[in-house]
């Protein structure tokens, strides 16, 4: 079982793959098909900005849709403020909204520090969510079949991986993920910026 042997990593596989790569791109294209390309992300965006001030929450502004460049902390207060930007705009489709919220809820709830029997039951009917409704953005992935998709499938394993190894905070590579960004910015520095990827090859085996 190749599962077996690979723990969870809660910034790409959860953050990166699961939240943004798939379940928000699923959710840009259904709305794409309700409300057209360019109305979509207006109403996004409309919503993102009406959102209110409050402690620890990002303010993106009108600018949620065309945000350039996402990090591990980029996609965390993504992720505290989706449903509330996305629930107007799904009104009438309450099971794509039971579907984010299950997401979201096993997203969260994989990256406590620590597990009871409670908080992975809570994770089972999260799971029990996603399974439940996943049917509905499908269509949206070239794939359209929830065992080939290897990011949604590696979801049932989690639970299995969380009692063997420990929660998913042990293996998370967003601890790891400074010191790397740290070392490229160092080697693009010391490159001449024309034609730098090879000099900041050399310049880390040196």
């Amino acid at each position: 079982n190749i599962y077996a042997s690979m723990n969870v990593d809660w910034l790409h596989q959860f953050l990166k793959d699961i939240f943004k790569d798939h379940t928000w791109e699923w959710m840009v294209d259904f709305l794409k098909d309700i409300y057209g390309a360019e109305k979509t992300l207006e109403l996004i965006d409309e919503q993102s900005f009406a959102l209110p001030r409050f402690s620890d929450i990002c303010q993106f502004g009108d600018k949620l849709t065309r945000v350039k460049q996402w990090t591990g902390s980029k996609y965390k207060d993504m992720l505290k403020v989706w449903l509330a930007v996305l629930a107007p705009v799904l009104k009438g489709h309450p099971n794509h909204l039971k579907f984010l919220k299950s997401v979201t809820d096993f997203i969260l709830i994989a990256g406590y520090h620590s597990h009871t029997k409670t908080t992975l039951r809570y994770l089972q009917d999260a799971l029990h969510g996603i399974s439940r409704n996943i049917h509905l953005f499908l269509p949206y992935h070239y794939n359209q079949s929830i065992s080939k998709i290897f990011k949604i499938h590696s979801l049932f394993h989690y639970m299995e991986c969380i009692k063997e190894m420990g929660s998913a905070d042990n293996s998370d590579t967003e601890v790891s993920e400074p010191t790397h960004k740290i070392l490229i910015k160092d080697g693009y520095r010391a490159s001449n910026k024309v034609d730098y990827i090879p000099q900041m090859l050399q310049w880390e085996i040196r």
